[in-house]
């Protein structure tokens, strides 16, 4: 009954386990949501790569397996029991060839069988690791991780391309997209909310490219991120103050610099009895708020149309009577539609934009809106911007991997043609300990009273308000 069939052993690969870690039983149980790690983490040492014998029972086993279990059955059960009867079958197989492994030998087996099966095989252990940020994969034969803000290679390995490719389409397919050939670019998300890109040949040349943007199970919150440093306490309550009085924000940043991280942080200052729309490329943001409605873009279809775009979703929710709009990423010329509703009422609007400073992030969105095919004046784009947007929140990764919220700036207005700005805080990169971490401090630069003080005052936070700028002061001339 259990015969050896070659053809299908090939299907699933066999591989070396990356990192000492435990792993979790139950599939769902593997794939965490994790968001941009901010504080860097001690790297896990890494198993020595196991031996070729290894690999060819390895092989063998996953053949026999095949012979021996009703994959339809199989499909019925949840994934603990599946795994379970997976187990079972694998143990009795070694014990019928008299396969001669130690239990730590046949632990890993087992391991590694089931996520060939039920999961996503080599890639399970990193999706368990709490502490990873990212995943990426450059080919069957390379793999590299982010932890604490810096990048580490991997032993991870796939048998060939083809095994890496019926991955990627697994992940891809549990959220109704595809790609191949036709579509070799896929931009989804696993069920846990986690982020993915896969671009695959003829377009990526050294074979598929997949990166996996993870989010922490446990979901950070300003004051998490006041105590790993990446804001002062006094900048940590004026952020508050910003998410509560529903001022227009937008969160500025290089890639990886935990733009999406503080988007979620601010949405916890969104009162529970506001309805809340999001619009996004691949559904992350995880907003805790009872009255959400969460809308995602769709690409074309295999003949090329039927395609939702950003703008799409923006001008559509604009006739669900939102209170808020959060825009995921601001990209295209969806950022003229969100400018207008941030005009139009829909105060506490939020959305993030990749830029290096909050006047870049002006510039670019100006660029957005002309791009986009709007036969506008430059000034009164620019008039448009300075009346929409109340605050502009800069976020950056240092060369030491660490994040850190370098400045908020408020938008005062405009002069001319000029769209004039304060900061109130700002970060002061002040030098380096011995580890080569970089040392640093928020500083307030004075500003008593800034512009959304009224909006502050008519939600009844203007003394705290108030408090939160004095103490930043403060703190500043000790």
């Amino acid at each position: 009954m259990f015969g050896k069939r070659t053809s299908t052993a090939e299907t699933v690969p066999a591989r070396p386990t990356p990192v000492a870690v435990p792993v979790l039983r139950g599939v769902s149980d593997n794939r965490r949501t994790v968001p941009t790690i901010i504080e860097p983490a001690a790297p896990q040492p890494a198993e020595a790569p196991r031996s070729d014998e290894y690999y060819v029972t390895k092989s063998m086993i996953f053949g026999a397996l095949i012979e021996a279990i009703d994959l339809s059955q199989l499909a019925r059960l949840d994934a603990e029991s599946a795994r379970e009867e997976i187990r079972d079958i694998v143990n009795e197989i070694v014990a019928i060839k008299n396969i001669v492994m130690s239990i730590s030998e046949q632990e890993d087996l087992l391991e590694d069988i089931c996520n060939d099966v039920l999961g996503y095989g080599p890639l399970e252990p990193l999706l368990a690791r709490d502490e990873i940020a990212d995943i990426m994969v450059n080919g069957a034969m390379q793999t590299y991780i982010e932890v604490g803000g810096k990048l580490q290679l991997t032993n991870i390995r796939f048998r060939d391309n083809a095994q890496l490719m019926n991955i990627c389409q697994r992940m891809v397919s549990q959220v109704g997209r595809r790609v191949d050939e036709a579509s070799p670019i896929c931009d989804a998300r696993l069920t846990d909310g986690s982020r993915i890109n896969v671009i695959a040949p003829p377009l990526a040349i050294d074979g598929p490219a997949l990166t996996i943007r993870k989010f922490r199970k446990d979901k950070l919150t300003l004051d998490q991120f006041i105590k790993y440093g990446c804001i002062s306490p006094e900048g940590g309550e004026i952020l508050k103050i910003v998410g509560r009085v529903r001022c227009n924000v937008l969160i500025s940043g290089g890639t990886g610099s935990g733009k999406t991280t503080l988007l979620n942080c601010l949405t916890q200052f969104i009162d529970a009895d506001e309805r809340v729309i999001t619009c996004e490329d691949a559904a992350e943001l995880q907003l805790q708020q009872p009255h959400v409605v969460r809308l995602e873009t769709r690409p074309p279809n295999l003949e090329g149309t039927g395609a939702v775009t950003m703008r799409d979703l923006v001008r559509n929710c604009l006739r669900m009577r939102p209170e808020r709009i959060i825009v995921g990423e601001v990209r295209g010329p969806e950022a003229f539609d969100l400018l207008q509703a941030m005009n139009t009422g829909h105060d506490g609007s939020m959305g993030t934009v990749h830029a290096n400073s909050p006047r870049e992030a002006l510039g670019r969105l100006e660029s957005m809106i002309t791009m986009g095919g709007f036969q506008l004046p430059i000034k009164t784009i620019r008039e448009m911007l300075a009346s929409s947007i109340d605050v502009i929140i800069q976020t950056a990764r240092l060369r030491d991997g660490s994040r850190r919220i370098t400045q908020i700036t408020e938008i005062v207005g405009i002069e001319g043609d000029v769209i004039t700005t304060q900061d109130i805080v700002v970060y002061d990169i002040l030098g380096e300990d011995a580890s080569g971490r970089i040392k640093g401090r928020h500083r307030s630069t004075g500003v008593g009273k800034p512009r959304f003080w009224d909006r502050a005052r008519y939600f009844g936070e203007d003394e705290r308000l108030a408090r939160a700028l004095d103490a930043a002061e403060l703190k500043t001339e000790a």
